[in-house]
């Protein structure tokens, strides 16, 4: 193996010198490669056993490595994982932006490497995924049923990883989600068939502020007896949990922002805190999941704003409100908007929270709201802070953003292969000034990225 690409791939190359793409590989190995997609110009494959390993390997510290489709990253030592996504970046900025671009400056990485994320959903499932040793070593009966807590299986809707210890959230995530596990079986309550649409136990959701709250909502098809008893017996042994709570899914998907959340015992929500800015998040807010390095992508973005006091900060996808509060304290104004409802509600809620009169919140496609009426009633942005979702901006916003000519835009990235193609759609009138790469999910092949554009 040559290189990372994307996505988190080794890249390889065949006799008649055609790309390989390969899962599962570190640069430096050497291995055999089960060739999965065969295309005329690349080929797409899964490294089926490493004859002789890359010198970067280390062993991986979970045990569900390689199975459960998380943290595919644990076999290369963090430095190199940091040094793979820089060049991620970069590569996907110069070959798919083709804009002029100033030097990427080092990626920042995370302090904490594990135990790092506020929030899991682990989902419940009649049906274990098991490996072709496991299958092996059982009998048929054995492994008709056999049911699991965990992690969807990478490509697999209805079988589920029973996972004992995830790495990725801190305590008592774990000791939650076992005992769960362990009343279900003991008590012979009905794990989710979700080939069937049938059964009891759906999901549970734990989230862990660093303020020490721990919130817990268990998903379940219907009500039962028994819901409580789980409830409660959670509540005992497991004192830790501030905010308890379930939720009745009568539906085929696993989506709950259209059910009602019922509290069984606490406020109701947890609070969470951002340097001095303090947030309620309730069980259907979204919060970003690294809230330390969340602190840290926010202090890059407010350093690029270069806020003095006088501008009007235009916050685009705004969520529930956390990036412009954050930047609040250096602004005239700030503006929110953002096209999911409840998200605004919560946002204006976190504004109050924090005494911030200068903090106004609307629920709407930017396209439609930005209108010349509007920067009349709230003035023309000074600065525009732009945080899409992995497909990036919209060409409709791109051309909005064309003609509201703010001074500065801070582009806040989840995919640098999108923010290239935007960059390249945005460079008729802003040039880039400022690259900053962020690592926001150790031990996988994500990146954030941002970029800070100024009017040409």
């Amino acid at each position: 193996m040559e290189r990372y690409a994307a996505e988190g791939k080794s890249i390889a190359h065949l006799e008649d010198g055609k790309t390989l793409f390969v899962e599962g590989a570190v640069p430096g190995d050497i291995a055999e490669v089960l060739v999965l997609k065969n295309k005329k110009s690349y080929a797409e494959g899964k490294a089926l056993k490493v004859e002789i390993p890359s010198a970067d390997r280390v062993t991986p510290f979970c045990e569900h490595f390689g199975i459960c489709g998380g943290c595919k990253w644990q076999m290369l030592p963090y430095e190199k994982q940091l040094e793979y996504k820089q060049i991620q970046v970069t590569d996907q900025l110069t070959r798919i932006g083709h804009v002029a671009l100033p030097p990427i400056e080092p990626i920042a990485g995370s302090g904490l490497q594990r135990h790092y994320r506020n929030k899991l959903e682990f989902t419940f499932s009649e049906l274990s995924y098991l490996t072709r040793e496991e299958i092996a070593a059982a009998g048929e009966d054995e492994i008709a049923r056999k049911p699991a807590l965990g992690f969807h299986a990478p490509g697999m809707f209805d079988k589920v990883v029973d996972i004992r210890t995830c790495h990725l959230q801190p305590e008592p995530t774990n000791k939650i989600k076992n005992l769960l596990r362990e009343i279900a079986l003991e008590q012979g309550l009905p794990f989710y068939d979700h080939r069937q649409q049938d059964g009891w136990l759906r999901n549970v959701v734990i989230r862990v502020a660093t303020t020490g709250e721990v919130m817990v909502n268990l998903i379940v098809k219907y009500d039962r007896e028994e819901l409580k008893m789980m409830l409660d017996t959670l509540l005992k042994e497991v004192p830790e949990i501030t905010s308890l709570h379930y939720t009745i899914n009568p539906k085929m998907n696993d989506t709950i922002y259209d059910l009602t959340v019922h509290t069984y015992k606490g406020k109701g929500y947890i609070e969470e805190y951002l340097e001095d800015f303090r947030f309620k998040i309730s069980p259907k807010s979204f919060f970003q999941t690294n809230t330390r390095q969340a602190e840290r992508l926010y202090q890059i973005t407010r350093d690029f704003a270069g806020l003095t006091g006088n501008e009007v900060v235009y916050d685009l996808y705004c969520g529930t409100g956390s990036i412009g509060i954050f930047l609040s304290k250096g602004a005239k104004k700030i503006i929110g908007i953002e096209a999911v409802p409840d998200a605004i509600e919560d946002a204006k809620l976190n504004a109050e929270w924090n005494g911030l009169q200068h903090c106004q919140f609307y629920a709407g496609d930017v396209s439609d709201i930005a209108t010349d009426a509007f920067f009349e009633a709230h003035g023309r942005p000074d600065v525009i802070i732009t945080d899409p979702p992995r497909a990036g901006m919209h060409e409709k916003l791109i051309q909005q953003l064309l003609r509201m000519r703010a001074p500065r835009v801070v582009y806040v990235s989840c995919n640098p292969a999108t923010q290239a193609r935007d960059l390249q759609l945005l460079d008729e009138a802003y040039k880039v000034l400022r690259l900053q790469p962020v690592d926001m999910f150790p031990h996988t092949h994500h990146i954030e990225n941002v970029a800070l554009l100024e009017l040409r």
